[in-house]
């Protein structure tokens, strides 16, 4: 949980923030998220989402399409020993990543933000939290 701001350098690198590091455990799995921002999970998290994946109805032309969403645009990546990351171009140009960036921990997966792209599209956005609120009661929170 938490959000942080932080930037890539030269390599197309970001630094995994420290709060993260250690659920990652050396790799992780980016894909692209539904927002404009990329999603980034454990090896373990990933596993467990895919086989929520594989319950979906292969007759359902909506799920076989999340499936090849989610899974296309997947690419496992190791973190270095300095808590580095290389993000894929093709990631960096769907999320708009030039240089600085947003992570947030969102309890089962990190999100990457172009900063821009984060307060262009979240902050200005973001309703205050009664509206939240009353938003989730369909879903019983």
């Amino acid at each position: 949980m938490g959000s942080y701001e932080n930037s890539i350098d030269a390599k197309s690198r970001m630094i995994v923030p420290s709060k993260f590091r250690e659920a990652f455990r050396g790799r992780c799995i980016f894909t692209r998220g539904f927002d404009q921002c990329l999603n980034m999970y454990t090896a373990e998290e990933w596993e467990r989402f895919y086989e929520e994946l594989k319950k979906l109805p292969r007759s359902s032309k909506d799920a076989r399409n999340f499936i090849r969403h989610m899974f296309k645009n997947a690419v496992e990546c190791e973190i270095d020993k300095q808590g580095r990351v290389t993000i894929p171009a093709r990631l960096r140009t769907y999320a708009g990543i030039e240089k600085e960036l947003v992570t947030v921990g969102t309890g089962d997966y990190v999100e990457v933000w172009a900063r821009n792209v984060w307060e262009e599209t979240v902050e200005e956005e973001e309703p205050d939290g009664s509206q939240l609120a009353e938003g989730m009661e369909k879903y019983g929170i």
